[in-house]
C-alpha cells in the first residue's frame, strides 16, 4: 500500500530529527572535552511549543551534562533578593548545556501583563538585563535566546486541547485563561522586551511555531549552527528563513510576529 503524504512527511521529519539529535550528541561530546558552557533560553507565548522542542533537543543528551530549568513562582525570600539571584546557581559550568524553560524574562512578560511587578521594577530590569547578559557572554558562556511565536487562533486550539486531554493536566495553568484575553497586552510586552534586550552579544532569534514539527526542526538546526564547531555545524542544513529569523524591528511592523 502506498504511503500517504502525511506518512511521507512523518518519515522525513523523523529522519531529519534523528540527524539533528546526532549532531547535538556529537556537539555535547565536544563540549565535555572543550569545557564549553551553553545556556539556551526559551521564551514565548503559552502553548507555543517550548516543552516539546526542549524534549526533542535533550532526548539523547547526557543527563549528567544537561539540565532543564523551569523555576516556579519565587518564594517570599526569593522575592526579597536581587532579581537575577535565584537564576545564577542554575547557570552552566564547563561542559554543561542548560536550558531555561522560561527565564528572567518572566519579569518582562507575565509579570508585566499580570501586574506582578511595578513599572519601576520593569524599567530596572530592561535597563540591567543587557549588561547582565554581556557579563555572562564575556565570561565564556554561549548564550542562545529563542522566542517562540504563535498565532492567536493556533494558541486557542492548543489551549483547548490541553484542557480536554487528561494526560496534559499538568501543563495547564490558571494563566492559560488569561493568554487569549490579554493577547494584545502580551504582544505589547513582547515587542518591548525584544526591542530593548536584543543586542549583538546576546541576540534574540524568533520562530514561527504554528507548525510544531517544522518549528522544532528549525530550532534544532539553529542551535547546532550557533553552538557547534564547523565540522559539526556543516553537517546540518541551515534553518528556513521563513520559519526562524533574527529579531529586528521590522519583524513587528511587517507582521512576521503575530500581533
Amino acid at each position: 500500500m502506498a504511503k500517504s503524504d502525511n506518512d511521507n512527511n512523518d518519515d522525513l521529519y523523523e529522519a531529519e530529527l534523528a540527524k539533528l539529535q546526532l549532531a547535538l550528541v556529537r556537539y555535547q561530546q565536544h563540549a565535555m572535552k572543550s569545557g564549553d558552557k551553553v545556556l539556551v533560553i526559551f521564551e514565548g507565548r503559552d502553548a507555543a511549543g517550548k516543552d516539546g522542542t526542549i524534549s526533542r533537543i535533550t532526548e539523547h543528551l547526557s543527563i549528567r551534562a544537561t539540565r532543564v530549568v523551569a523555576l516556579p513562582k519565587p518564594t517570599e525570600l526569593e522575592s526579597s533578593q536581587w532579581y537575577f539571584q535565584r537564576y545564577v546557581p542554575h547557570l552552566p559550568s564547563a561542559g554543561q548545556v542548560v536550558i531555561f524553560n522560561r527565564s528572567w524574562y518572566n519579569r518582562a512578560g507575565v509579570e508585566r501583563v499580570m501586574g506582578f511587578s511595578s513599572d519601576h521594577d520593569q524599567e530596572i530590569f530592561l535597563r540591567d538585563v543587557p549588561h547582565f547578559e554581556e557579563m555572562l557572554v564575556e565570561s565564556g558562556l554561549k548564550l542562545v535566546k529563542i522566542w517562540l511565536d504563535i498565532s492567536q487562533k493556533e494558541q486557542a486550539e492548543r489551549l483547548k486541547a490541553r484542557r480536554e486531554d487528561p494526560l496534559k493536566a499538568l501543563k495547564t495553568s490558571p494563566l492559560d485563561d488569561v493568554a487569549q484575553e490579554k493577547w494584545a497586552d502580551y504582544s505589547a510586552a513582547r515587542d518591548t522586551m525584544l526591542t530593548r534586550t536584543h543586542q549583538a552579544m546576546a541576540p534574540w532569534t524568533c520562530v514561527v511555531t504554528d507548525k510544531k514539527k517544522v518549528a522544532r526542526i528549525n530550532v534544532m538546526r539553529h542551535l547546532v549552527k550557533t553552538i557547534a564547531p564547523d565540522d559539526i555545524a556543516e553537517s546540518v542544513d541551515a534553518p528556513d528563513g521563513d520559519v526562524l529569523f533574527p529579531f529586528e524591528i521590522g519583524a513587528i511592523a511587517e507582521g512576521r510576529l503575530n500581533k
